[in-house]
């Protein structure tokens, strides 16, 4: 039995639980910001999201030829994916410029 299918007594919102771990993983990357610069912890960011696509790709490959087989499938997926939830995103940013952002002192003043 995989980690996905043990029983349990306390089941877990997902929901709130994908937003707590991107939540996170925002909070980290601005820990970052605070030492060094926006555009290097994002590439940082994205190097690191491609690389474990990757990994969870492989992971649920039965063979190195599924695995092969399913690459340009796991491209378009997680490409897709991302330009959604990049424009969602961008979309709600635009309120920045309205108010007050949370982490203005990590945003360039120019």
């Amino acid at each position: 039995m995989s980690n996905s299918e043990k029983p349990t007594d306390n089941p877990v919102d997902e929901n709130a639980l994908f937003i707590s771990m991107a939540d996170a993983f925002i909070d980290l990357a601005n820990q970052h910001c605070e030492q060094t610069k926006n555009a290097l912890v994002n590439a940082a960011m994205l190097y690191g999201t491609a690389r474990f696509c990757a990994f969870v790709t492989a992971s649920m490959a039965q063979s190195k030829d599924t695995y092969e087989t399913n690459i340009d499938n796991a491209v378009d997926y997680y490409t897709e994916e991302f330009q959604k939830m990049l424009r969602e995103h961008m979309e709600q940013y635009k309120s920045v410029f309205q108010e007050t952002p949370r982490y203005e002192h990590l945003m360039n003043k120019k």
